[in-house]
Protein backbone atom coordinates (compact mmCIF):
# COMPACT_ATOMS: atom_id res chain seq x y z
CA UNK A 1 0.00 0.00 0.00
CA UNK A 2 1.16 3.68 -0.63
CA UNK A 3 0.19 5.76 2.84
CA UNK A 4 0.23 9.36 3.13
CA UNK A 5 0.33 11.30 6.22
CA UNK A 6 -0.89 14.70 7.34
CA UNK A 7 -0.04 16.98 10.15
CA UNK A 8 -2.93 19.14 10.34
CA UNK A 9 -1.02 21.24 12.72
CA UNK A 10 2.15 22.02 11.14
CA UNK A 11 5.25 20.54 11.38
CA UNK A 12 6.47 22.80 14.57
CA UNK A 13 6.12 19.93 16.67
CA UNK A 14 6.32 15.98 16.17
CA UNK A 15 3.30 14.39 15.50
CA UNK A 16 3.50 10.86 17.47
CA UNK A 17 0.43 9.68 16.64
CA UNK A 18 1.57 9.55 13.01
CA UNK A 19 5.24 8.57 14.08
CA UNK A 20 3.69 5.80 15.26
CA UNK A 21 1.41 5.13 12.27
CA UNK A 22 4.03 5.46 9.91
CA UNK A 23 6.30 2.80 11.92
CA UNK A 24 3.81 0.17 12.16
CA UNK A 25 2.60 0.50 7.56
CA UNK A 26 6.76 0.30 7.23
CA UNK A 27 6.43 -2.72 8.99
CA UNK A 28 3.86 -4.38 6.97
CA UNK A 29 6.01 -3.50 4.09
CA UNK A 30 3.76 -0.19 3.23
CA UNK A 31 5.78 2.82 1.52
CA UNK A 32 4.89 5.84 3.77
CA UNK A 33 5.33 9.66 2.90
CA UNK A 34 3.82 13.26 3.83
CA UNK A 35 1.15 13.61 1.09
CA UNK A 36 1.90 15.31 -1.92
CA UNK A 37 -1.25 16.89 -3.34
CA UNK A 38 -0.58 15.85 -6.70
CA UNK A 39 -0.26 11.78 -5.91
CA UNK A 40 -2.58 9.05 -5.54
CA UNK A 41 -2.53 7.10 -2.42
CA UNK A 42 -4.29 3.61 -1.01
CA UNK A 43 -5.08 5.41 1.93
CA UNK A 44 -4.18 8.69 3.90
CA UNK A 45 -4.31 9.33 7.69
CA UNK A 46 -4.88 12.73 8.85
CA UNK A 47 -3.85 14.25 12.55
CA UNK A 48 -4.97 17.39 14.19
CA UNK A 49 -4.52 18.05 17.79
CA UNK A 50 -5.60 21.22 18.27
CA UNK A 51 -9.45 21.86 17.50
CA UNK A 52 -8.96 25.34 16.19
CA UNK A 53 -6.76 24.67 13.78
CA UNK A 54 -8.39 24.85 10.22
CA UNK A 55 -8.77 21.55 8.31
CA UNK A 56 -7.26 20.59 5.09
CA UNK A 57 -9.11 21.99 2.66
CA UNK A 58 -7.54 21.13 -0.28
CA UNK A 59 -8.71 17.50 -2.32
CA UNK A 60 -7.16 14.17 -1.23
CA UNK A 61 -6.54 11.45 -3.73
CA UNK A 62 -7.35 8.28 -1.98
CA UNK A 63 -10.30 6.07 -1.52
CA UNK A 64 -9.89 5.87 1.98
CA UNK A 65 -9.02 8.83 4.62
CA UNK A 66 -8.44 8.56 8.27
CA UNK A 67 -8.78 11.34 10.19
CA UNK A 68 -7.83 11.16 14.24
CA UNK A 69 -6.66 13.01 17.17
CA UNK A 70 -8.29 15.56 19.83
CA UNK A 71 -8.41 18.10 16.75
CA UNK A 72 -11.51 15.93 15.54
CA UNK A 73 -12.24 13.37 18.06
CA UNK A 74 -11.22 13.11 21.50
CA UNK A 75 -12.82 10.03 21.93
CA UNK A 76 -10.63 7.81 19.31
CA UNK A 77 -8.03 5.86 19.96
CA UNK A 78 -4.56 5.06 17.91
CA UNK A 79 -5.03 1.29 16.55
CA UNK A 80 -1.17 0.94 16.62
CA UNK A 81 0.10 2.53 20.04
CA UNK A 82 2.69 0.39 20.91
CA UNK A 83 4.60 1.02 18.27
CA UNK A 84 7.88 2.48 18.21
CA UNK A 85 8.01 6.06 16.80
CA UNK A 86 9.36 6.65 12.80
CA UNK A 87 11.76 9.42 13.38
CA UNK A 88 12.48 9.73 10.11
CA UNK A 89 9.68 11.90 9.74
CA UNK A 90 10.96 14.57 11.43
CA UNK A 91 14.50 14.20 10.92
CA UNK A 92 15.18 18.27 12.35
CA UNK A 93 14.15 17.17 15.90
CA UNK A 94 17.14 14.64 17.60
CA UNK A 95 15.52 14.25 20.28
CA UNK A 96 13.19 11.30 21.75
CA UNK A 97 9.09 11.65 22.23
CA UNK A 98 6.71 10.06 24.13
CA UNK A 99 4.91 9.69 27.48
CA UNK A 100 6.09 7.27 30.63
CA UNK A 101 2.46 8.17 32.07
CA UNK A 102 -1.11 8.80 31.00
CA UNK A 103 -3.88 10.37 32.75
CA UNK A 104 -4.04 12.68 35.94
CA UNK A 105 -5.55 12.42 39.37
CA UNK A 106 -7.04 16.10 38.93
CA UNK A 107 -10.26 17.11 36.96
CA UNK A 108 -9.79 20.65 36.04
CA UNK A 109 -12.65 21.79 34.44
CA UNK A 110 -10.65 23.21 31.38
CA UNK A 111 -8.29 20.35 30.86
CA UNK A 112 -9.01 17.76 28.28
CA UNK A 113 -7.26 14.82 30.01
CA UNK A 114 -9.63 13.01 32.13
CA UNK A 115 -11.85 13.00 29.58
CA UNK A 116 -9.58 11.42 27.33
CA UNK A 117 -6.98 9.43 29.33
CA UNK A 118 -8.51 8.59 32.58
CA UNK A 119 -6.75 8.12 35.91
CA UNK A 120 -3.15 8.10 35.47
CA UNK A 121 -1.42 4.92 34.88
CA UNK A 122 2.36 3.67 33.61
CA UNK A 123 2.39 3.29 30.37
CA UNK A 124 6.08 3.51 28.79
CA UNK A 125 10.16 2.89 30.52
CA UNK A 126 12.45 5.62 29.55
CA UNK A 127 14.66 3.39 28.22
CA UNK A 128 12.09 2.50 25.49
CA UNK A 129 11.13 6.58 24.90
CA UNK A 130 14.79 6.85 24.61
CA UNK A 131 15.75 4.61 21.47
CA UNK A 132 19.57 5.27 22.50
CA UNK A 133 19.15 9.06 22.20
CA UNK A 134 20.48 11.04 25.58
CA UNK A 135 17.39 13.60 25.00
CA UNK A 136 13.65 13.26 25.48
CA UNK A 137 10.60 15.68 25.17
CA UNK A 138 8.16 13.91 27.73
CA UNK A 139 4.64 14.61 26.96
CA UNK A 140 3.14 13.05 30.44
CA UNK A 141 0.25 15.25 31.53
CA UNK A 142 1.05 14.80 35.56
CA UNK A 143 4.34 12.66 35.81
CA UNK A 144 4.55 13.60 40.09
CA UNK A 145 1.29 11.82 40.98
CA UNK A 146 2.38 8.50 39.72
CA UNK A 147 4.80 6.12 41.73
CA UNK A 148 5.84 4.76 38.37
CA UNK A 149 6.48 8.18 37.17
CA UNK A 150 8.86 8.99 40.20
CA UNK A 151 10.59 5.86 39.95
CA UNK A 152 11.23 6.86 36.10
CA UNK A 153 11.89 10.27 37.14
CA UNK A 154 15.23 8.10 39.42
CA UNK A 155 15.86 6.09 36.21
CA UNK A 156 16.39 9.26 34.37
CA UNK A 157 18.32 10.37 36.86
CA UNK A 158 20.79 7.42 36.55
CA UNK A 159 21.17 7.76 32.81
CA UNK A 160 22.33 11.29 32.85
CA UNK A 161 19.87 11.96 29.85
CA UNK A 162 18.42 15.20 29.73
CA UNK A 163 14.71 15.78 29.68
CA UNK A 164 11.91 18.15 29.22
CA UNK A 165 8.79 17.71 30.86
CA UNK A 166 6.57 19.98 28.21
CA UNK A 167 3.10 19.72 29.82
CA UNK A 168 4.48 20.39 33.13
CA UNK A 169 4.70 18.98 36.68
CA UNK A 170 2.27 19.67 39.58
CA UNK A 171 4.00 21.96 42.13
CA UNK A 172 1.33 20.27 44.74
CA UNK A 173 3.38 17.06 44.73
CA UNK A 174 6.77 18.39 45.33
CA UNK A 175 7.57 17.34 48.71
CA UNK A 176 11.00 18.06 49.80
CA UNK A 177 12.19 14.16 48.43
CA UNK A 178 11.06 15.55 45.30
CA UNK A 179 12.47 18.49 45.04
CA UNK A 180 15.80 16.95 45.92
CA UNK A 181 14.65 14.25 43.32
CA UNK A 182 14.17 17.07 40.47
CA UNK A 183 17.45 18.79 41.30
CA UNK A 184 19.44 16.03 40.26
CA UNK A 185 17.60 15.89 36.68
CA UNK A 186 20.06 17.03 34.05
CA UNK A 187 16.87 19.40 32.34
CA UNK A 188 17.22 20.25 28.71
CA UNK A 189 16.45 23.85 29.68
CA UNK A 190 13.61 24.80 32.18
CA UNK A 191 11.32 22.58 34.78
CA UNK A 192 7.50 23.41 33.92
CA UNK A 193 4.90 24.52 36.30
CA UNK A 194 1.52 26.03 35.80
CA UNK A 195 -0.04 28.85 37.78
CA UNK A 196 -3.84 28.50 36.20
CA UNK A 197 -5.52 29.80 39.33
CA UNK A 198 -5.35 31.85 42.41
CA UNK A 199 -5.53 28.47 44.41
CA UNK A 200 -2.51 27.31 43.20
CA UNK A 201 0.23 30.50 43.95
CA UNK A 202 1.11 29.14 47.56
CA UNK A 203 1.55 25.62 46.30
CA UNK A 204 3.95 27.08 43.65
CA UNK A 205 5.98 29.33 45.98
CA UNK A 206 6.55 26.44 48.39
CA UNK A 207 7.52 24.41 45.87
CA UNK A 208 10.22 26.95 44.58
CA UNK A 209 11.17 27.73 47.79
CA UNK A 210 12.21 23.79 47.92
CA UNK A 211 14.01 23.69 44.20
CA UNK A 212 15.96 26.77 45.67
CA UNK A 213 17.08 24.85 49.03
CA UNK A 214 18.74 21.82 46.75
CA UNK A 215 19.91 24.53 44.04
CA UNK A 216 17.21 25.43 41.26
CA UNK A 217 17.08 29.15 40.81
CA UNK A 218 14.07 30.68 40.20
CA UNK A 219 15.21 31.84 36.71
CA UNK A 220 15.79 27.66 35.33
CA UNK A 221 11.45 27.85 36.25
CA UNK A 222 8.79 28.21 33.28
CA UNK A 223 5.00 28.70 34.32
CA UNK A 224 1.82 28.10 32.16
CA UNK A 225 -0.73 30.47 33.44
CA UNK A 226 -4.07 30.58 31.61
CA UNK A 227 -6.18 33.41 31.26
CA UNK A 228 -9.88 33.08 32.36
CA UNK A 229 -11.00 36.03 34.32
CA UNK A 230 -8.77 39.57 33.60
CA UNK A 231 -8.11 40.80 37.20
CA UNK A 232 -6.86 37.21 38.16
CA UNK A 233 -4.93 36.90 35.42
CA UNK A 234 -3.24 40.25 35.35
CA UNK A 235 -2.72 39.78 39.20
CA UNK A 236 -0.89 35.68 38.88
CA UNK A 237 1.34 37.52 35.78
CA UNK A 238 2.35 40.09 38.01
CA UNK A 239 3.22 37.60 40.64
CA UNK A 240 5.09 35.58 38.30
CA UNK A 241 7.35 38.97 36.81
CA UNK A 242 7.66 39.67 40.63
CA UNK A 243 9.18 35.89 41.57
CA UNK A 244 11.17 36.53 38.54
CA UNK A 245 10.25 33.15 36.93
CA UNK A 246 9.08 32.92 33.19
CA UNK A 247 5.78 33.02 32.67
CA UNK A 248 3.84 32.03 29.19
CA UNK A 249 0.47 33.34 29.41
CA UNK A 250 -2.19 31.17 27.23
CA UNK A 251 -5.72 32.14 26.33
CA UNK A 252 -8.29 29.85 27.29
CA UNK A 253 -9.91 27.82 24.69
CA UNK A 254 -12.23 25.19 24.99
CA UNK A 255 -11.59 21.77 23.52
CA UNK A 256 -15.16 21.19 22.40
CA UNK A 257 -16.78 24.35 21.09
CA UNK A 258 -14.94 27.30 19.48
CA UNK A 259 -16.02 29.87 22.41
CA UNK A 260 -15.08 33.80 21.30
CA UNK A 261 -11.93 34.41 22.91
CA UNK A 262 -12.06 37.81 24.53
CA UNK A 263 -9.49 40.33 22.80
CA UNK A 264 -8.08 41.15 26.02
CA UNK A 265 -6.72 37.83 26.57
CA UNK A 266 -4.60 38.09 23.23
CA UNK A 267 -3.54 41.32 24.23
CA UNK A 268 -2.38 39.73 27.79
CA UNK A 269 -0.95 37.00 25.99
CA UNK A 270 1.17 38.41 23.18
CA UNK A 271 1.69 41.04 26.17
CA UNK A 272 3.10 38.29 28.76
CA UNK A 273 4.79 36.01 26.38
CA UNK A 274 7.39 38.96 25.08
CA UNK A 275 10.51 38.82 27.71
CA UNK A 276 10.98 42.51 26.25
CA UNK A 277 7.52 43.72 26.59
CA UNK A 278 6.77 42.06 30.01
CA UNK A 279 9.87 43.74 31.61
CA UNK A 280 9.54 47.17 30.54
CA UNK A 281 6.00 48.28 31.17
CA UNK A 282 2.41 47.24 33.12
CA UNK A 283 -0.25 45.39 30.77
CA UNK A 284 -2.02 48.58 32.11
CA UNK A 285 -0.16 50.74 30.25
CA UNK A 286 0.56 48.15 26.60
CA UNK A 287 -0.61 49.86 23.86
CA UNK A 288 -1.05 46.81 21.41
CA UNK A 289 -2.72 48.93 18.90
CA UNK A 290 -2.59 52.56 18.30
CA UNK A 291 -5.14 54.74 20.36
CA UNK A 292 -5.32 51.73 22.87
CA UNK A 293 -4.36 51.28 26.43
CA UNK A 294 -5.27 48.11 28.19
CA UNK A 295 -5.87 50.13 31.09
CA UNK A 296 -9.32 50.36 29.01
CA UNK A 297 -10.03 46.65 29.36
CA UNK A 298 -10.53 46.81 33.49
CA UNK A 299 -13.01 49.91 32.98
CA UNK A 300 -15.76 47.86 30.95
CA UNK A 301 -17.56 45.60 33.31
CA UNK A 302 -17.79 42.91 30.14
CA UNK A 303 -14.25 42.10 29.84
CA UNK A 304 -13.99 41.12 33.92
CA UNK A 305 -15.30 37.16 32.86
CA UNK A 306 -15.83 35.36 30.15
Amino acid sequence: MKIGLIDVDGHHFPNLALMKISAYHKRQGDTVEWVSFWDRYDRVYCSKVFTYTPDVMTHIQAPEIIRGGTGYNFTNTLFCDGEIPDYALYPMYREAYGFLTRGCVHHCPWCIVPHKEGKIRPYCDIDTVLQGRKRAILLDNNVLASDFGLEQIEKIVELKCRVDFTQGLDARLVTDDVAKLLAKVKWIEVIRFALDTELQIKPLLTALEKLNRYGIPNRKIFVFALLRELNDSYDRINFLKQLGVRPFAQPYMWYDRKPEVPQWQFDMARYTNRMAILKSIDFKDYRPRRGFKCAEYFKNEKYQTI
